[in-house]
């Protein structure tokens, strides 16, 4: 329907008034559809903000386990247990990284020799599976894990690409957390691919950052990140070697995109200070993930490098590293984003703008970035930013607790009505230690905005 009100009862000729008021009303991006354009993997998505007024009847998720046991000796990711081959796993106290029982890719695959046909084409495929166990314990995530022990999950990463990427062209790490996202173990892990082919994402990555190259003389995905933090729209938090973004052409509601400063090509190339400071953002985001919706959130994320193999020496400099994060959540901890018809059939489709993101938590009809009544330092010229100032970041609207929470900490008589309702510090629940004690509790950590 219109905004004007016409709608399918009304007359051909008061339907094309409306259309034609609607055509020269300004384009505002939280209230108009338009399709977006993604340089980095050439497709773009079509943006329709306004369909989240609409109610929702779809399918609810499960609410996640609420408890996962710190050892299990049966699930076969734990120390010592039995994997389905037979093998026992060490009594690791730190990460562990082994070949997947199960691999997708094998790297004595026979080939299927050449088609008899263009329609049937068929070639070989080759490679190396792997899985990482972030930690000993199956009750923790990344984001629950402490500076260093992340670092050391940053250091196995870099390592396994160079060890791998000596022979095979493309090494893909990624996980996926949460049965949501297919995840059938809690147990804190991802998974290594070694392929002998760059797979589908890779090559458009590889065409376009080369494309622009070209054009621009300078790597996209480095004027990309310059002009994020110009613009400041999108941020969600920046270090000094890091930035984490919302992209202008996310598809998924939360996504977003984890960029280093400098211009760096493969995970291997990562100096000690920015791992360093990668362990810190990586916890930072995570945590604001499981804070989000107050669930430990589920999602997929990965990295992408410059391709290595025997071509490792070739000019890769068109090539930046960065990583993805796909959440799959919506409007809740139960209520997800579904890829089906037409974004199947059709092209990717998103129901909040970037710029829109914000929680839908308890506190998030608390907080508004700016009053109606002071639209003093907002950025008029740009349509896809109303009603934000220009200075605040998306990190504010990611997250519920930027704000609220300074309010809430400051409360003593809340506090000291909670300590003498529920006892202790200790056993207030998580959730409501969150919103209102400043220290962090269970590894949570910190909850700051854009730096």
């Amino acid at each position: 329907m219109s905004r004007s009100g016409a709608g399918p009862g009304a007359g051909p000729e008061r339907r094309q008034q409306a259309s034609e008021a609607d055509a020269t009303s300004p384009f505002l991006a939280s209230e108009h559809q338009h399709i977006r354009y993604n340089p980095l993997q050439d497709e773009w998505v079509l943006v329709s903000a306004h369909r989240m007024k609409r109610p929702w009847q779809g399918q609810v998720e499960p609410s996640p386990l609420e408890t996962v046991p710190r050892h299990d000796p049966r699930n076969p990711l734990c120390p010592g247990a039995t994997r389905a081959n037979g093998e026992v796993n060490p009594h690791y106290e730190g990460t562990f990284l082994f070949d997947n029982d199960f691999p997708a890719l094998q790297p004595d695959a026979p080939s299927p020799g050449p088609s008899d046909h263009p329609l049937f084409q068929a070639k070989a495929a080759r490679g190396v599976c792997k899985v990482l166990c972030f930690h000993p314990w199956s009750d923790v995530t990344l984001p629950l894990m402490s500076i260093p022990e992340i670092r050391t999950v940053i250091d196995v990463w870099a390592s396994v690409t160079e060890d791998l990427g000596a022979q095979y062209p493309w090494v893909q790490i990624f996980e996926n957390k949460g049965a949501m996202m297919g995840c059938s173990n809690p147990h804190p892990h991802c998974q290594v691919w070694a392929s002998s082919f760059l797979p589908d994402i890779a090559q458009r990555e590889e065409k376009s950052q080369q494309a622009y190259q070209s054009q621009h003389g300078e790597p996209l995905l480095m004027e990309y990140g310059r002009q994020e933090l110009l613009r400041k729209e999108r941020l969600v938090l920046t270090s000094e070697h890091w930035l984490v973004l919302v992209p202008f052409w996310a598809v998924w509601p939360f996504q977003t995109l984890l960029l280093p400063r400098r211009h760096v090509r493969r995970l291997p190339e990562l100096t000690p200070a920015e791992r360093d400071d990668l362990a810190l953002i990586m916890k930072k985001l995570l945590t604001k993930y499981d804070n989000l919706f107050e669930t430990s959130f589920p999602y997929s994320m990965g990295w992408h490098g410059a391709p290595t193999g025997s071509e490792a020496g070739t000019n890769w400099d068109h090539w930046q590293l960065h990583a993805h994060y796909y959440p799959p959540l919506l409007r809740s901890a139960t209520v997800r984003k579904f890829m089906v018809g037409y974004e199947m059939l059709a092209q990717a489709q998103r129901d909040l703008t970037p710029e829109q993101v914000k929680t839908r938590s308890i506190l998030g009809p608390l907080f508004s970035p700016i009053s109606s009544k002071d639209l003093s330092n907002q950025d008029l010229e740009n349509p896809y930013n109303p009603g934000i100032p220009k200075a605040a970041g998306a990190a504010q609207l990611l997250h519920p607790l930027v704000i609220p929470a300074v309010l809430i900490t400051s409360l003593p008589v809340l506090q000291a009505l909670l300590r003498c309702l529920l006892g202790t510090q200790s056993s207030i629940p998580p959730s409501w230690a969150a919103l209102t004690f400043p220290l962090p509790l269970s590894g949570c950590g910190e909850t700051e905005g854009t730096s």
